[in-house]
């Protein structure tokens, strides 16, 4: 005898997505006790420069360490935060957004990673049954993060391979259309920049289409941001809190601008669960940090990332770092397609490349996607997430990631997903 809520089919489990990490976790991969198992490229971590994290750990043994301060830290600890905390994890979102952009702390509410903090959003901006637009394709745990305790509903803004996936006026109407025949109300548009899968920022552009249909059908704007620092090619990275900050036709918007952001995919430390939402709503404020009381971060993890955020010349030293390490694994990845004919998506950021596969299909349909899909996983031992679990609406894309591995294990699988394609060339 469980509600609804416990036994509803709206997860998203049954997605491909997620359905390629169970059949990982059942043969990871292991260059030692495991050769021949699957290659994890289905996970969007950034494991390049964990060892600059730990040799500041090292460095660093008694300001990291707890025994100081343990008994503050143990004990109740409200839902604010820590102000340091938010202090340097604001200053540290402005740096790097190159200073263009300065958020204020007080602006701020924390959160257990974006997950929660786009989940909370959701539920301060919606009731259920009303809805957000998501230009395709779309990270897919969104299809649960945003809707399955919320009860919002998605309405994809359908992109196209024929001009890189961009965002376009047309994209927009269709899409609200389809919202009022649907009878849906629209609360918002959800956006993520730099964009999860397409590794792509937002142009100029797009940006200022988004924000003038956001103008004109009174409506909100969601700015999934967890990507910005990993930015590592041009054109150069553009908040839109920027853009809005910089035109004062665009002021009238300004309290229904929010942005979501973490620490998870910058600094690789998603299992610290540090997300954030920054709105210049003083009523969502209000009901997200009563909300986050759910889901807090622990005061240990608070504690010590303000100790690293605070070493101004570390972060500075990691984030550059960091963005070549990023900028010379993806190098691997695209050069090492292009050598069978497969090419990647120009991208200037985030953990992964957008594939475009389609030369291995054997007829231009989903099903076609998916036996190639059960072939790479199964046959190649590759985990990589198909292009219709993220909505794109073209088959044969893929979004394959490259900076949760080895250098070697890296180009183990570019090896593999070559031999895929030089064996269905050769049938």
């Amino acid at each position: 005898m469980l509600s609804k809520k416990a036994t509803c089919k709206s997860h998203g489990q049954d997605s491909s997505y997620f359905l390629g990490w169970q059949e990982y976790d059942k043969n990871p991969f292991d260059p030692v006790a495991n050769p021949s198992g699957i290659i994890q490229m289905g996970l969007a971590e950034n494991q390049l420069s964990f060892d600059l994290l730990e040799s500041w750990i090292a460095r660093n043994q008694e300001i990291s360490g707890f025994k100081k301060i343990f008994r503050e830290l143990a004990l109740f600890q409200d839902y604010h935060g820590l102000p340091v905390f938010k202090k340097e994890l604001a200053a540290y979102m402005s740096e790097i957004r190159q200073n263009k952009v300065k958020f204020d702390p007080n602006k701020v509410v924390l959160t257990a990673g974006a997950t929660s903090a786009n989940e909370t959003l959701m539920f301060c901006l919606a009731e259920p049954g009303e809805a957000f637009l998501i230009p395709t394709p779309y990270y897919p745990g969104f299809d649960r993060d945003l809707k399955w305790r919320t009860g919002v509903e998605i309405i994809p803004v359908h992109c196209h391979s024929s001009n890189n996936f961009r965002i376009t006026d047309s994209s927009l109407e269709e899409a609200y259309k389809q919202a009022q025949n649907l009878q849906l109300k629209v609360k918002g548009i959800f956006i993520t920049n730099p964009s999860n899968p397409l590794g792509t920022t937002l142009t100029i552009n797009e940006l200022n289409l988004i924000i003038n249909f956001a103008i004109n059908q009174d409506i909100h704007i969601v700015s999934d941001e967890i990507y910005t620092g990993t930015v590592f090619d041009s054109p150069r990275f553009i908040s839109i809190i920027e853009l809005i900050s910089s035109k004062e036709e665009s002021k009238n918007i300004w309290s229904r601008v929010h942005v979501v952001s973490s620490l998870s995919k910058d600094l690789g430390v998603p299992g610290f669960r540090i997300g954030m939402i920054y709105s210049n709503n003083d009523t969502l404020l209000a009901a997200a940090t009563k909300m986050s009381s759910f889901g807090l971060i622990s005061s240990q993890t608070q504690y010590l990332m303000s100790k690293i955020l605070g070493d101004k010349k570390f972060i500075r030293n990691y984030v550059k770092e960091n963005r070549r390490r990023l900028r010379n694994r993806q190098k691997i990845l695209v050069c090492g397609l292009k050598k069978v004919g497969i090419r990647c998506l120009k991208g200037n950021s985030g953990l992964f490349c957008w594939v475009d596969m389609r030369l291995v299909l054997k007829s231009d349909t989903f099903e076609a996607e998916m036996e190639v899909w059960r072939e790479i996983i199964g046959e190649y031992l590759i985990n990589v997430c198909p292009g219709s679990s993220c909505h794109c609406v073209e088959p044969g894309w893929f979004r394959v990631c490259f900076a949760n591995m080895a250098k070697q294990t890296l180009e183990l699988a570019v090896a593999r997903i070559q031999a895929l394609v030089i064996n269905f060339n050769a049938t």
